[in-house]
């Protein structure tokens, strides 16, 4: 399969892109969902930003290097990447900052309605969010198995929040489907697509969604703790009052008056001074997967995932697979449920292989396929076979949980 892998490897037309990120010797690297790999671009425009930006320029550079256009120049960068329009997307904050901000903002647009609708087993921040506001009193938590959600959907839920690919196995939504009957139902739907934005092809204005917040640092490349990203349809953004108004979220900033005014636009959704470093580095990810092109990426993901799965089932490797078996009905991932996945993660870890764990029992393996290639998966497997038929995990060393996994 060594062979068959270097043939399809030759014939890849995203190859040329491994050599734009710095993928450490010996490694095979599977937790792209987690942390995307660093951009090689990336080390030289943070020196320029350090040295001669604010080095040199100092405070200047908030206008001569456009450092106050940043959130906004970012975000419409990222708004073709998921089927919006590029005044509808800002860059700013974290997820879960986001999460609250646009929750808070769905709510009072729904006066009398309380309940935000999701699933158990969310991802944590997204239903901690909600829980969050409802010790305030201000909402309503409701969690209804994705298969009953619909009948979920009530005359007393203000919104709908849903992660878009799922955490633990990549199972997609039907984003139109679900979006459709939220709206029939009265409510607003908010988005979470950080296991989906730049890694598959997402339409929030084909499907008509309200709202969505997304990650920086997954596939987008853009550094540990880089900005998120949050979404308003245009319909929304007149009537958005998001909760968090902070002086660079005003409709004039400079004029520092003592009463707030939203900014008209998306801008609203900006806080407090943004973080300069963060939005460089996270702009040099953006450019390049803005440059490779979704729908090319995804196509080849869905081609590499299937091509583990090959190899897995010729090494007589038999886990199972707790994702869609179709690839089109999952994110760009597989995760396989083993009762001592902890162990056998460590293990592949100690090679060279870099996936991840999720509790209880999930082994999570995401195909970034801007750096990945079909070699990868031929050998990943190979370890993976090795690990499990010597009984390599066994060992004390990879059973014994750190405080932090």
């Amino acid at each position: 399969m060594l062979d068959r892998a270097r043939v399809l490897d030759a014939g890849d037309p995203l190859a040329e892109y491994r050599e734009r990120f710095l993928v450490p010797e010996g490694v095979i690297y599977l937790d792209g969902n987690s942390l995307g790999c660093l951009p090689s671009a990336t080390p030289a425009r943070l020196e320029e930003v350090v040295r001669g930006e604010w080095g040199q320029d100092l405070i200047r550079s908030w206008n001569t290097a456009g450092w106050i256009d940043l959130p906004a120049r970012i975000g419409a960068k990222i708004a073709p990447l998921i089927g919006a329009q590029p005044h509808e997307v800002i860059a700013c904050d974290s997820v879960s900052v986001n999460l609250f901000k646009l929750i808070s903002a769905g709510l009072a647009m729904r006066p009398g309605r309380k309940v935000v609708l999701s699933e158990p087993g969310n991802f944590p921040t997204d239903i901690y969010m909600i829980e969050g506001l409802e010790t305030q009193g201000l909402a309503e938590r409701r969690l209804a198995p994705r298969d009953r959600l619909m009948e979920a959907l009530g005359d007393d839920v203000a919104l709908l929040l849903l992660t878009h690919a799922h955490y633990k196995t990549g199972e997609l939504f039907d984003m139109a489907e679900l979006t459709r009957a939220a709206h029939d139902a009265g409510a607003l739907v908010l988005w979470d697509l950080s296991h989906s934005g730049g890694a598959l092809p997402v339409d929030l204005g084909a499907c008509e969604a309200d709202f969505a917040v997304g990650c920086g640092y997954k596939y987008l490349n853009g550094g540990p703790g880089a900005p998120a990203y949050a979404f308003v349809a245009e319909r929304r953004i007149a009537a958005t009052q998001q909760p968090l108004s902070g002086w660079m979220g005003h409709a004039r900033p400079f004029a520092f008056s003592d009463d707030y005014a939203p900014a008209p636009g998306i801008e609203r959704l900006l806080c407090g001074t943004p973080g300069i470093l963060g939005l460089a580095a996270l702009e040099v990810g953006v450019d390049l997967i803005a440059e490779i092109g979704v729908e090319r990426l995804y196509a080849k993901s869905q081609k590499l995932s299937e091509f583990f799965r090959q190899c897995l089932a010729e090494r007589g490797i038999d886990l199972e697979l707790v994702s869609p078996t179709g690839p089109a009905q999952r994110g760009s991932q597989l995760s396989f449920r083993h009762p001592e996945a902890y162990a056998i993660c460590q293990a592949l870890i100690a090679r060279g292989v870099i996936g991840d764990f999720r509790d209880p029992d999930i082994l999570r393996f995401g195909f970034a396929p801007a750096y990945l290639c079909f070699e990868d998966m031929a050998e990943a497997t190979r370890h993976m076979a090795e690990v499990l038929t010597s009984g390599e995990w066994r060992r004390e060393e990879f059973r014994k949980r750190a405080a932090v996994t």
